[in-house]
């Protein structure tokens, strides 16, 4: 990889990269520090890296996991969600369900979730990235997509 295609990966993936942060950091100011560390990363391993968009999200994935470790070990939990918040948030609207639903996920289903539907990657590009294989990408986002339909119950119930 050379200069000028750093470049264009800057300006391909950024937004991309971002929104994948975003989304599961909830915290903007991380997302854009995780995102300039990945490009720093990259910077550093130009002449190595092939792929630089495996690359990119490969270490945005992997740093997402790792400030999440950091934040378990140091969370106490006061007790536990309650598991039908539809019955209880009347007047709120769909979108903030589906975010308070993805954040009750596990880690993993969450990410992939996101890659697949939010970010539209395929099976084998998620599994490249989290470093599952294609079966495991599958069966957790076969997980994800059901927690969220039971974590909603029905668009009535929401509406």
């Amino acid at each position: 990889m050379n200069i000028q295609e750093y470049n264009q990966a800057v300006d391909q993936f950024a937004d991309g990269l971002y929104r994948f942060a975003l989304k599961s950091l909830n915290d903007s100011d991380m997302a854009h520090d995780f995102v300039q560390d990945a490009f720093e990363k990259l910077w550093i391993k130009l002449e190595k890296v092939e792929n630089a968009k495996s690359y990119l999200f490969t270490t945005v994935y992997h740093a997402i996991v790792d400030h999440s470790r950091k934040e378990q070990r140091m969370r106490v939990y006061a007790e536990q969600v309650d598991r039908n918040p539809v019955s209880e948030l009347q007047a709120i609207d769909l979108h903030e369900i589906l975010n308070k639903g993805l954040n009750e996920m596990s880690e993993i289903q969450r990410n992939v979730v996101l890659l697949r539907d939010y970010e539209g990657y395929s099976y084998q590009e998620i599994g490249e990235i989290t470093g599952l294989s294609e079966q495991q990408v599958k069966v957790y986002i076969f997980r994800a997509r059901k927690f969220l339909k039971e974590y909603i119950g029905t668009i009535e119930a929401v509406i």
